[in-house]
């Protein structure tokens, strides 16, 4: 008696399986924001309201919501334990202060060139002009100065957190934590520089921070892993709240933002890419998860885990520089919040309340946008940043209060732009000084977020001073 089996390849047929494109995190991302789009319109459509939000709209707020709080609890330890590793590392880094100073240098040139744009664009497209928009929204918010800069730089506690209360008509208390990124850059820099100080007695501690730095990234893939969840809840959320018809009465001031936001993104980082000998399309596939993230989170702090990951992982920046460069872009390079939005925004407050403004005034705007970053640094980003723009030209404070109902929609594309230039500089200034891996930047990528494991085993250091390589350093990517 003889038995036969068949299996489907025998008999003709093939079992269905997915295309590979389908399962790349692109894709899964694209799909999510699809997704949202069409639940977010369901919910708006259905009655749902930022005040009283249906069924549908409360679980796309809550969904968003949370994968952003989960976003962000990996963040402080993140930042302290790779700081803290980075500078253990600098003993093998012989150009830590070079580095340094064309990281600065470079978060200038890019903030520049970003702010001439946003002038040219409000000069020439006219945004504030003819509006039609009648009376004067008022804003009590507080504007950034420098000694409100200097003075945050100095933590009140361990990990620079802070708390606050509120109090709900229920008579319900509710306190929440907040952290400033920068104090707690300020503090791993001051415990790395004291563990490399105290010499072969700090090493217990040192290896005990490298292996909760590994547990951290561990964790923080899994993270990063459901953000196509997340994209479905902060994307359908946001037009739940908001929808497409909040940009009707700012068309023409929305346009020229994201005009500016594209050219930049689109034009000008490619030009830097490629002039540096540097593949195009392959800073974009390795950047692009992180502006994804960046796009629907609208939070560059929320995304900084992410785009550290990139960073190294993607684009080859060896850990011990990008561990300093990538924290200190998500405070202080901001090419969207802080060089495109306030230049075209202080132009359209300008020429809304008729207002003429000379060349001078223009150069004070170019200046403002690339050292006032740094004021606003750890606050509210670019609500502070134009508060401080319009300060320092002596226009109307109104004009912030007309902007604010657009914001939301604004700010995705934004926070973008800063992202994606957090992620360029670093890459420019390695390649610059001889430390990019390019075979990791030259990588296959085949969909995943992160280069294959397998490629990055086969990428070698480009300069023998940096032993701390992205390739040498790189764990498991996948789940």
């Amino acid at each position: 008696m003889s038995t036969s089996t068949s299996n489907p390849a025998s008999s003709g047929k093939t079992a269905f399986q997915l295309p590979k494109w389908a399962g790349s995190f692109g894709f899964q991302i694209i799909a999510a924001l699809i997704v949202g789009l069409g639940l977010g319109l369901l919910a708006k459509y259905t009655g749902s309201t930022k005040a009283n939000p249906n069924g549908l709209g409360a679980t796309l707020q809550t969904i968003g919501s949370s994968y952003v709080s989960l976003l962000q609890t990996a963040v402080v330890p993140l930042i302290f334990t790779a700081v803290v590793s980075s500078i253990s590392n600098l003993r093998q880094v012989s150009n830590a202060a070079r580095l340094a100073w064309n990281t600065l240098l470079w978060f200038a040139i890019t903030s520049l060139i970003a702010v001439l744009i946003g002038i040219g664009l409000g000069v020439l497209l006219q945004p504030g002009a003819n509006t039609g928009i009648t009376g004067e929204a008022k804003y009590s918010g507080k504007s950034g100065d420098w000694w409100s800069f200097l003075v945050g730089l100095f933590p009140k506690n361990f990990l620079g957190l802070g708390a606050s209360s509120t109090v709900a008509e229920s008579g319900a208390v509710t306190t929440s934590v907040s952290f400033n990124v920068l104090q707690i850059l300020v503090i791993a820099i001051a415990v790395g520089v004291a563990a490399l100080k105290v010499g072969k007695a700090a090493e217990p501690f040192l290896k005990l921070n490298a292996s909760a730095l590994a547990v951290i990234q561990k964790v923080l893939w899994w993270i990063i892993r459901i953000a196509p969840l997340g994209t479905v809840g902060l994307i359908g959320n946001a037009v739940a709240v908001y929808g497409w018809d909040t940009i009707g009465s700012l068309g023409k001031f929305t346009v020229a933002i994201y005009i500016g936001l594209a050219l930049v993104l689109f034009a000008v980082y490619p030009v830097l890419v490629r002039s540096h000998g540097l593949s195009i399309k392959q800073y974009f596939s390795g950047v692009w998860p992180a502006v994804q993230l960046a796009f629907v989170s609208r939070s560059s702090v929320g995304t900084l885990p992410l785009t550290q990951r990139v960073t190294e992982r993607s684009l080859g920046v060896p850990r011990a520089y990008a561990s300093f460069a990538v924290p200190l872009g998500a405070t202080t390079k901001m090419d969207g919040c802080a060089a495109i939005y306030p230049a075209v925004s202080a132009i359209f407050v300008a020429q809304f309340f008729g207002i003429q403004l000379d060349f001078s005034q223009y150069l004070l705007i170019a200046l403002v946008s690339v050292l006032g970053s740094a004021a606003t640094a750890g606050t509210t980003g670019a609500v502070v940043m134009l508060t401080l723009t319009l300060s320092t030209l002596g226009l109307p404070l109104a004009g912030v209060g007309l902007l604010l109902a657009i914001d939301p929609i604004l700010d995705m594309g934004r926070t973008a732009v800063n992202v994606a230039g957090q992620a360029l500089v670093p890459t420019i200034v390695a390649k610059r000084q001889g430390i990019l891996d390019e075979s990791l930047y030259n990588a296959p990528r085949n969909g995943t977020p992160f280069v294959e494991e397998d490629a990055a085993n086969g990428s070698t250091a480009t300069d023998g001073n940096s032993a701390d390589t992205a390739s040498r350093e790189l764990q498991d990517a996948k789940a």
